[in-house]
């Protein structure tokens, strides 16, 4: 289905670069207003940057803010440069509370005050009350579009309620019930008041056992529950348990997308919001300081090489066996590295489990430590024709793959615990240590030996 979609995409967009090339601006422009906003998005991202400009230009400005919502920061940024308060309120009218906080937090903070300022009152309120909570928190997460009730009222007064309305928001499966401070005190599923007695209360009708998401939770931790119980939408509250909004299923999706992205981009030292299209004088940097501190590394592990010059010059097979030693280390330790990584990011992982964690990799570097190295030492054996070096590899390797396991799970832990992303710095540090320790243990014994 997804590379069907990818197709689908690439013919539209070859389309569109056709119609662009030939100068047909008009046509062009009516094949992409008339896409889904998400599919304009999809087309904007996936074009280099002056073909990116132009469509912008050719988007009907009824449609800019719902395609702006879809795309990612960097990209709305590019956008949002030059333009003025009466521009930005312009592009973002119509769009949901959420979506204008998550558009306006990639502005100047003096623009964005100009642009509150510009807004009606209620507007503003609700805008204000998003932005008060940093974006990656169930408060920025929130939507103040929400459709509350009163526990003493019928459902019949509720369905009338509900018929002065001229729509309610979308992904509504729950009216929310509050008091008279209005604070969170339980949900009225819609299918209860459809098909129960008129003349009964919403107190005997709705559910008192689902709790509020604190505003300050943060969104994976949102996420997480919202996957754990299956949630259409979920209400948000204060410290006081007063109700603040509410967050829907269609936003979560987005927060499981941007983290399954961030640790992919994060192995490799990028941001989550890379531009595919990105110009080199921007993307250039940012890839620069990912390889100095990886050279960084590499040093430290041709220091450890350098201090066994001596034995490599007597022993010319162990630069030739070196790279096996320090790569059975790194895909081992990228294994567990990425297991505890993952572990972690679905909150599967506690100080309760995390000794058993370390134990079971342990075995199992142990089992696959001495599986290989009596491979391996064969191997050596036979092709250098010398037993001995191929004994010290087998060591060398149980070893490493020890050490692997350990740091592969040690790593993540600790970063973890001093606020450090693990899968972005976890990569890094895991390549350096099997590297070191590799090295060490396999010149270290092979000095000893030939000594």
């Amino acid at each position: 289905m997804v590379q069907k979609a990818g197709i689908i995409t690439q013919l539209r967009l070859d389309e569109l670069t056709a119609a662009l090339n030939s100068g047909t601006f008009v046509h062009a422009g009516k094949m992409l207003n008339s896409l889904h906003p998400a599919d304009v998005a999809h087309l904007i991202e996936s074009s280099p940057p002056k073909t990116r400009h132009i469509l912008w230009q050719l988007l009907d400005s009824d449609h800019g803010g719902e395609v702006l919502q879809e795309l990612g920061d960097d990209i709305q940024t590019q956008f949002l440069q030059g333009l003025d308060s009466h521009e930005v309120l312009a592009i973002t009218e119509g769009l949901e509370p959420d979506n204008v906080a998550d558009i306006l937090q990639q502005l100047p903070n003096q623009l964005i005050k100009d642009v509150l300022q510009h807004m009606g009152e209620l507007d503003r309120q609700r805008i204000e009350r998003v932005l008060t909570y940093p974006e990656d928190t169930a408060g920025g997460l929130m939507n103040t579009d929400t459709i509350t009730v009163r526990a003493r009222f019928t459902m019949d007064v509720v369905l009338r309620y509900l018929r002065r309305h001229d729509e309610i928001p979308e992904m509504t499966d729950n009216l929310i019930v509050v008091n008279r401070q209005d604070k969170f005190i339980g949900l009225l599923p819609l299918r209860k008041i459809l098909v129960s007695d008129p003349s009964a209360t919403v107190r005997e009708m709705m559910q008192t056992d689902v709790e509020a998401i604190p505003a300050n939770m943060h969104d994976t931790a949102v996420a997480s529950l919202f996957e754990r119980h299956d949630w259409v939408s979920a209400p948000v509250v204060d410290d006081n348990d007063k109700l603040l909004g509410r967050i829907t299923i269609d936003d979560v999706v987005d927060v499981i997308r941007e983290d399954a992205e961030h640790s992919l981009m994060s192995m490799a030292g990028l941001d989550e919001d890379e531009d595919t299209f990105a110009q080199i004088s921007k993307t250039t940097p940012r890839r620069a300081v990912w390889l100095g501190i990886n050279l960084i590394t590499a040093f430290m592990a041709s220091a450890v090489i350098n201090l066994f010059e001596g034995t490599i010059e007597k022993v010319v097979a162990l630069a030739i066996l070196m790279p096996i030693v320090a790569s059975m280390g790194g895909v081992a330790g990228t294994q567990t590295l990425t297991l505890v990584v993952r572990g972690i990011a679905l909150g599967h992982i506690g100080r309760s489990n995390q000794r058993w964690l370390i134990n079971r990799e342990v075995l199992i570097g142990i089992v696959n430590g001495f599986f290989w190295a009596i491979f391996v030492a064969v191997a050596a054996s036979l092709w250098f024709n010398d037993w001995l070096i191929g004994a010290i590899m087998a060591a060398a390797i149980v070893i490493n793959l020890i050490t692997a396991a350990v740091a592969g799970t040690l790593i993540p832990l600790l970063l973890k615990r001093i606020n450090i992303d693990p899968a972005l710095a976890g990569g890094v540090i895991l390549t350096t240590v099997t590297d070191v320790v590799g090295f060490m243990s396999f010149l270290g014994l092979a000095t000893i030996f030939y000594a």
